[in-house]
């Protein structure tokens, strides 16, 4: 399905396409995927197991629920979806779909890294 996604994003790379990265719109996609998710889902994780609702497996720990925080940023299917739906300009489209892109790989590349360290360095 992401390949899909991702062979039908029909993205038209521009001479100014760097430019549409520095917009809010552009900006807000980025915050929201790299940092929005993965804090969403940390303190979330964190909240439910000081209330005792839930536990961590022993064998997963915060380094952990980190890493597969920042895995959750990669949503660029749905978040391609929701622009051409909640979107008329198609400058706007264009950049979202190119911020989207880049956070998901932001993000995707940091949960990795995060989760390829060794245990011993533990968060």
């Amino acid at each position: 399905m992401p390949l899909f996604a991702l062979a039908n994003t029909g993205i038209v790379l521009s001479g100014s396409w760097a430019d549409s990265l520095l917009t809010s719109n552009s900006l807000g996609i980025l915050v929201g995927l790299v940092l929005g998710k993965p804090l969403g889902i940390v303190l979330c994780t964190f909240v439910a197991v000081k209330l005792r609702v839930s536990q961590l497996p022993s064998e997963v720990g915060w380094k952990h629920i980190i890493g597969a925080g920042f895995l959750g940023g990669i949503g660029f299917t749905m978040s391609i979806f929701i622009t051409l739906l909640a979107f008329g300009d198609p400058d706007v489209i264009q950049s979202s779909k190119i911020s989207i892109l880049l956070s998901s790989l932001v993000a995707g590349v940091t949960g990795f890294l995060i989760l390829q360290r060794p245990a011993s360095s533990t968060v």
